[in-house]
């Protein structure tokens, strides 16, 4: 019994030690990831990341792949723990829709395989204050592995540099969608940016889209994950436009409709062959078209319903569906977000509180 006793002891002032570790080591870092919230089963979490991500440093040099963005992170965030960003093929929808109560709403579709998420809040110091959804697929969360104690959590503090779409504090609203083809790789000699790192570098930095097509502009664009993938970008006055990137070259395509949507084909290319996506597109564009560019948060959001991709295989041979729905309310700085297409559960957050 004193034999078992002791080895209990032991293990004990082990754990304590551990623990006592991760706090010294991440004491910045610790208040995100106790705010870290399952909100949905599915799931979905929350985190409010109070910590300093260091974008500033990393826009002194930028990445040029995504090795070079997980070096930075893991040196930077990470306290050298080891982290890797997968970020797979992914079908997806958005739009810019005028507000039946006042405003513009901003609708998203995330469609992939299974992807548990969580919404960030970020309040940089040099910076905009912003939401932004995250895969944690991306940094290696799966069904079998999940953030639900600190130590699984860990690498969560990777996220802000993750995001697929969202909208700051001034009601600038971003999301990426996949384009099947060559992957963007400039050389203009500016800095380097992946997809995920432009996307955190217009929430922190853009207040509206003219800043937000200033900022990629000024940036060598190099796409994440061997893919290539367009932006759409709106702002709380209502101005849309979509940036893609062909044979290296940035194009803006602003709308010439009062109200602008995209999928997964090129805009300037729209009978390319590796475009796809058509047929939602087609949807949004037609309900859009009847109600003149207008729609209640509501009817937004059953919208992104409609287009949604139920289950299936994609060309991995993985089930595929839209994971997450999100409607952007430009004007209000809040997002009503449902998972796993139970529109149904809705949930809403601020980006202001």
């Amino acid at each position: 019994m004193k034999v078992l006793k002791k080895i209990g002891i032991t293990i004990l002032c082990l754990l304590l030690i551990c623990g006592i570790g991760i706090v010294c080591l991440f004491h910045k870092e610790y208040s995100s990831l106790k705010s870290l919230k399952k909100v949905d089963a599915y799931p979905m979490y929350t985190m409010d990341y109070s910590a300093d991500y260091g974008l500033d440093e990393f826009l002194e040099k930028g990445a040029s792949n995504d090795k070079e963005l997980v070096e930075f992170v893991v040196n930077h965030v990470m306290k050298g723990l080891p982290l890797s960003i997968n970020i797979p093929d992914l079908g997806c929808s958005t739009f810019i829709a005028q507000n039946k109560d006042s405003g513009y709403l901003f609708g998203r579709n995330f469609d992939m395989d299974y992807s548990p998420s969580v919404l960030v809040k970020t309040k940089p110091k040099n910076g905009y204050a912003s939401v932004s959804m995250v895969n944690l697929g991306f940094v290696g969360y799966n069904e079998k592995h999940l953030p639900d104690t600190l130590k699984d959590s860990l690498v969560t503090l990777a996220a802000p540099y993750a995001p697929l779409d969202g909208m700051n504090e001034k009601g600038l609203a971003v999301g990426v969608l996949l384009i099947d083809t060559k992957p963007t790789n400039q050389n203009t000699k500016k800095v380097d940016i992946t997809t995920t790192t432009a996307i955190r570098l217009m929430l922190d930095k853009a207040k509206n889209v003219d800043e937000a097509v200033e900022l990629l502009s000024s940036y060598d664009m190099h796409s994440s994950a061997n893919s290539c993938y367009h932006f759409q970008i709106c702002d709380a006055s209502g101005k849309s436009v979509v940036v893609e990137y062909v044979d290296d070259e940035m194009k803006a395509v602003y709308p010439d409709k009062n109200y602008q949507c995209a999928t997964n084909f090129l805009l300037t290319q729209p009978d390319a062959e590796f475009n796809f996506g058509q047929d939602r597109y087609q949807i949004i564009d037609e309900k859009l078209s009847s109600t003149n560019g207008k729609l209640s948060k509501h009817e937004a959001m059953q919208l992104l319903s409609d287009c949604s991709q139920d289950a299936h295989k994609n060309k991995q041979g993985k089930i595929s569906k839209t994971q997450w729905s999100c409607v952007y309310d430009l004007k209000n700085k809040k997002v009503t977000i449902c998972v796993n297409q139970n529109y149904d559960a809705k949930y809403t957050i601020s980006v202001l509180e």
